[in-house]
């Protein structure tokens, strides 16, 4: 209908019902096609064809297979045309997935990023955010429309109005959100004197580790980590090592991992994971014992990512105007692994409590940091002076008593 509105008038331009096309006799002979892909065997009606610009509509509804497909169609038909694909979407349904990775996880939007799609080959993407702020017509001329998505389902009304890409039905941490969990490593003024902890996933598929600090206000950090497959422990030991500079060795509280890793024997050797790490440079670190029950533990992860007003915001703010933070917050660039798969996790089949355990690849990270929030209390670091002032009394409490006068 709207194209119709736009060429009816426009010189030698031609529409057939049948067939969905315009022709537009006086501009090169050039058609706009209307068309469908309904299944994947749908594409076999595309072989062999050519399209100068290709755009979807609701490209979240359609597979990847469809889209990467159609991409081989996309081609110069004509001298001075660069081809372009074009795609349009809420957030959610089959193709979320592979449309966020794609576009929405690359980088800034409104900017052009260099996508490995395949091994050694590359695809230019850009993301443009469309808020429904953007389109003031619609806005002007129907007021209630904002009323009508803000009555939604938390989730349809984060797709829908906030154009939230880090949402989809069966997410587990619904709670998820970019802007308010994600912190720049520019943002983040990182004290000497806050406390550091590690925790551990380990597993010859995948190790994940993961380093922590906690601020004055009991907000924590997860600030770097890496996650690596194929690793024994010893090996294991020493990347642990090697990312763990003296600042944070000093202030490192624990590391903490899980029991079976900890004191499981190894076969050959006869030896615990802890001792192990021990033999392997990890002296001086204290190793504790997660608490690795699960339902309990994805309920405090969920506690800790959960949005609470920014303890540095104005006192008399009221409170729409706080900005959100949550307890536990992720450097970006710094545990990519982390920031893009918890808002992947899926909520198990039989149990809405507990996290699915597939696809397994992207659980190590998440495991680990259930370990983590599972052996903190709510507590912040302390400040120097505070310090100092607790290792003094401390000291004059273990200095020799007179067995007369017990002074």
């Amino acid at each position: 209908m709207r194209s119709r509105a736009l060429f009816t008038d426009f010189p030698g331009a031609k529409y057939n019902k049948k067939e969905h096309r315009w022709r537009f006799t006086e501009q090169n002979h050039s058609i706009i096609d209307f068309n469908h892909i309904k299944h994947e065997e749908n594409l076999q009606d595309y072989q062999s064809q050519q399209f100068g610009i290709i755009a979807f509509d609701e490209a979240t509804q359609f597979t990847e297979r469809m889209y990467t497909y159609m991409t081989s169609r996309n081609r110069a038909s004509v001298e001075g045309i660069q081809p372009v694909m074009l795609l349009a979407s809420n957030p959610g349904h089959i193709g979320h997935n592979w449309m966020k990775r794609d576009f929405i996880s690359i980088g800034d939007p409104e900017k052009p990023h260099e996508v490995e799609v395949q091994p050694g080959a590359y695809r230019t993407h850009m993301f443009i955010p469309a808020k429904l702020s953007d389109n003031f017509i619609l806005e002007k001329r129907d007021p209630r429309y904002r009323r009508k998505l803000e009555g939604q389902s938390e989730k349809d009304r984060r797709r829908l109005l906030e154009g939230d890409w880090d949402i989809h039905e069966g997410q587990f941490f619904g709670e998820w959100r970019r802007h308010i969990h994600v912190v720049k490593e520019d943002e983040l003024e990182m004290n000497d004197n806050w406390r550091r902890f590690i925790s551990i996933d380990y597993g010859l598929d995948c190790a994940a580790v993961y380093w922590y600090a906690v601020d004055n206000f009991g907000l924590y950090y997860c600030y770097k980590g890496f996650e690596k497959s194929d690793l024994l422990i010893s090996e294991l030991a020493r990347e642990i090592l090697a990312h763990t500079n003296p600042i944070e060795k000093d202030s490192l509280v624990y590391v903490v991992a899980p029991p079976d890793f900890i004191n499981r024997k190894e076969r050959d050797t006869g030896k615990s994971g802890k001792q192990i790490l021990r033999e392997s440079g990890l002296t001086g670190m204290m190793i504790k014992e997660a608490d690795t029950r699960r339902i309990e533990g994805w309920r405090v992860v969920k506690e800790m990512l959960k949005p609470i007003p920014d303890p540095l915001a104005a006192e008399d703010a009221d409170d729409e105007d706080v900005r959100k933070v949550a307890r536990m917050r992720f450097v970006d660039n710094q545990v990519p692994e982390l920031i893009k798969n918890l808002p992947k996790l899926q909520q198990k089949d039989d149990d809405p409590n507990d996290v699915a355990e597939n696809p397994h690849d992207i659980t190590h990270g998440a495991d680990s940091l259930r370990y983590f929030c599972m052996s903190r209390p709510t507590e912040r670091s302390r400040p120097q002076a505070e310090v100092e002032y607790k290792k003094l009394k401390r000291k004059e409490r273990r200095k020799p008593r007179s067995r007369v006068t017990n002074y």
